[in-house]
């Protein structure tokens, strides 16, 4: 089985627990206005890859992912754009004992069969803003399908982080943080928040291919706001970092 991927890489402490292999697929539905991997956005830029060659790419640091507690990610991109290659992809690493994490916006959460989450370990969900209007703003897309999709890994009991990305004037008002962790509470499978600060790093390459920076002069988020996010989680009994 045959899919499009912008690129492989080994990362320790971000896609998952531990060292992992991940996975970066092409094409994706969302247009973040923070997106760093806007490279990733279109299927036909990716290149064709196998399940078979990437299994094997990952089977080369089997010993050193174990090691470490790690797995596989799939990453993206969005990588239930292509749920077959996906799903195919995560059966075969689940099935030979690694660890497997999906990471995904939920956007098209529908997509991803039961089948598909008994071979996900875990699901990284990037829950991109609570409020429709802002959810809207910065994706281009609705808030409704990643709900549901986060109502259903809880179903499931699928072990899920849930994923948000601060950013100062737009994510990042009381209300909208505060309905995302009173909605986070009701779903016993997440295992905490992580909470990242925006940062400008992509800048060079929207430069690169020739697009605007979408979001410019907006600074990363200071300490003393990270540090009320934070606290408006605890307040609702939700463990963040």
């Amino acid at each position: 089985m045959t899919g499009s991927v912008h690129s492989w890489d080994l990362s320790t402490g971000v896609d998952g627990p531990g060292t992992r292999f991940v996975v970066f697929t092409s094409g994706c539905p969302l247009r973040c206005l923070y997106c760093h991997n806007p490279d990733t956005w279109r299927m036909r830029d990716g290149r064709p890859a196998t399940v078979d060659e990437l299994v094997a790419r990952a089977e080369r640091y089997r010993r050193f992912i174990e090691i470490t507690g790690g797995g596989v990610t799939v990453s993206g991109g969005e990588p239930l754009q292509q749920p077959a290659f996906t799903g195919e992809f995560l059966r075969r690493c689940h099935g030979s004992g690694l660890h497997t994490a999906l990471d995904t916006s939920g956007y098209l959460g529908a997509r991803a069969s039961d089948a598909m989450l008994a071979d996900v370990d875990l699901v990284l969900l990037d829950v991109k803003s609570w409020n429709p209007e802002t959810y809207r703003k910065t994706t281009g897309n609705e808030i409704a399908p990643t709900l549901r999709f986060a109502r259903r890994l809880a179903e499931l009991g699928t072990p899920t982080w849930i994923r948000f990305v601060l950013v100062p004037g737009l994510t990042d008002a009381e209300d909208n943080v505060d309905g995302l962790a009173r909605f986070t509470a009701t779903l016993p499978n997440v295992e905490h928040v992580d909470v990242l600060p925006y940062h400008r790093l992509a800048e060079a390459k929207y430069a690169g291919l020739g697009l605007p920076y979408p979001l410019p002069g907006v600074e990363p988020p200071d300490a003393a706001l990270l540090e009320r996010v934070h606290a408006q989680f605890r307040a609702h009994g939700v463990r963040s970092r």
